[in-house]
């Protein structure tokens, strides 16, 4: 089975912070992969923007060397990459100053007829200057378009007011608030799975389902991101955006159609369902961690503290959670959310284990019943499986055996994985927000996050520590074996 390519309408897309890593390790190759597959129309534009001044041919010298680095060299030894190379300019401008602006502007009202896309790939505090001059300079009139990358504030009041700023350039329908996550194959798949057949949705409730398992593990540390990420923490940096939107994604009701504002209102419930989680249990449902040396794919490494050179962070980089959804389809179902630097292996899957059969008519010698769970693995390796108990073939009686049902994106489809990057950048020239968070969810997930830090403040709670290359602290172990359950870590 191939997957079909719909073109999309002429653009001009200008990528501000063109010379930074998420241009060059996301956005061009996405980009350039697009138009490999035949998506992108002959009038379509990319204007670089960044503040250095850089010849044109310098500046295609570097997404050269970004796109051969990151795609496949399958793709990039035809005519492909230089008819790519000739929609891309580049002009220098500074987001907080005056220079190169009007030049700026007079290059882009070549493109009147074009759709307008301005991507934010920047430092979160040039958002609103960025905005306030595109806005100054009647670049944000008719249908144009803002892309902003998390992290949209560091809590409830910076990101009120960052929505605000740009609320007051770009209407909210224009607003894409892009989390990659959401563009992942098997992250749209889900809402395929519930809605789209008949099998899932009536089991898809408290009366037949027993928990939830969230988590996204990653075997790196912090890299070049430990500036930004000391006064971030797992928290905010993963839990936030991320892990609540795939909960939301799990949990939230059928919306009446796959209208954008029909999804995020049922996001948005699930979001001001949250139990709050606060000083009077934040002790008891959530764990913070920090990594120390260790070894990761056998390769020794250093603890947090001695990346950021600052041996008394307290900052945490592994969060586990149990999290509660108050309305009647989910009461009573836990939500385990985990998210890690420097764990055993990069991992991202949602784990939806459903009821023990009420009453086993099996004896001792056929084996043990174990519960039927639905694994979406995000990644790496996007697919589905089903795990169910079948009889082991053979004579000699009744054997149970637990197998998956196995459904791999590459293996069902002639054709390889999509990054999220590349559908998300399509669906934003489409006009489709659907995959976008509104404002009103970033904030409702903030009201949520904003006391979990608070109470580990008031309770002057220290990551536990946990050595690089395991699953994290013990007490995220304990957090859910208390509730006679475990992480499902490797297949059963």
């Amino acid at each position: 089975m191939t997957s079909r390519v719909i073109p999309v309408a002429p653009f001009v897309l200008t990528v501000f912070g063109a010379t930074g890593d998420l241009a060059c390790r996301k956005l061009l190759p996405a980009l350039f992969r697009r138009d490999f597959a035949g998506q992108l129309p002959d009038a379509a534009t990319i204007i670089g923007v960044a503040r250095a001044a850089m010849s044109r041919d310098d500046f295609l010298a570097m997404v050269h060397a970004a796109i051969t680095k990151y795609v496949p060299a399958s793709e990039t030894t035809g005519p492909e990459l230089d008819r790519f190379l000739a929609r891309i300019s580049y002009m220098a401008a500074d987001a907080e100053g005056e220079t190169g602006w009007t030049e700026f502007a007079a290059a882009l009202s070549a493109y009147a007829e074009h759709i307008h896309v301005h991507y934010l790939a920047t430092a979160p505090h040039l958002f609103g200057p960025i905005c306030e001059r595109l806005g100054r300079y009647g670049l944000s009139k008719g249908d144009s378009r803002i892309v902003i990358e998390k992290p949209i504030g560091k809590d409830l009041e910076s990101a009120i007011r960052l929505n605000q700023t740009v609320g007051m350039i770009f209407p909210e329908e224009r607003v894409y608030r892009i989390d990659h996550y959401l563009g992942k194959e098997t992250v749209q798949n889900l809402m395929a799975l519930r809605f789209a057949n008949a099998l899932f949705e009536p089991l898809w409730n408290a009366a037949h389902i027993d928990h939830v398992q969230i988590t996204v593990a990653e075997s790196i540390g912090v890299e070049e991101r430990g500036p930004y990420y000391d006064k971030s923490g797992a928290l905010r940096d993963m839990v936030q955006n991320h892990l609540l939107q795939l909960l939301c994604l799990v949990a939230m009701e059928p919306p009446h159609s796959l209208e954008a504002d029909a999804v995020r209102d049922e996001k948005l419930k699930i979001l001001k369902s949250l139990e709050r989680i606060d000083e009077t249990n934040a002790a008891f449902v959530t764990v913070p961690g920090q990594y120390r040396a260790g070894a990761c794919d056998g390769i020794a490494v250093p603890g947090y503290a001695e990346e950021i050179t600052d041996r008394a962070s307290s900052t945490e980089t592994f969060v586990a959670l149990k999290a509660a959804v108050a309305n009647w389809r989910w009461t009573g179902v836990p939500f385990y959310l985990r998210t890690g630097k420097r764990l055993q292996q990069r991992s991202s899957e949602i784990v939806v284990t459903f009821r023990k059969v009420p009453h086993s008519i099996f004896n001792s010698n056929s084996g043990k019943a174990v519960q039927t769970r639905l694994v979406i693995r995000l990644q790496p390796d996007e697919g589905i499986k089903l795990w169910l108990m079948i009889k082991e073939p053979g004579p000699g009686g009744m054997r149970l055996q637990y197998v998956p049902l196995d459904m791999s994106f590459a293996e069902a489809f002639d054709v390889s994985v999509p990054d999220a990057y590349e559908r998300l950048l399509m669906d934003v020239v489409r006009g489709d927000a659907t995959l976008f968070m509104r404002r009103d969810e970033v904030e409702a997930a903030w009201r949520w996050i904003d006391p979990i830090r608070q109470a580990w403040s008031q309770m002057n709670e220290i990551p536990r520590p946990y050595v690089a290359g395991s699953w994290g602290p013990s007490a995220a172990i304990a957090l859910i074996e208390r509730d006679s359950r475990t992480w499902m870590e490797d297949a059963p």
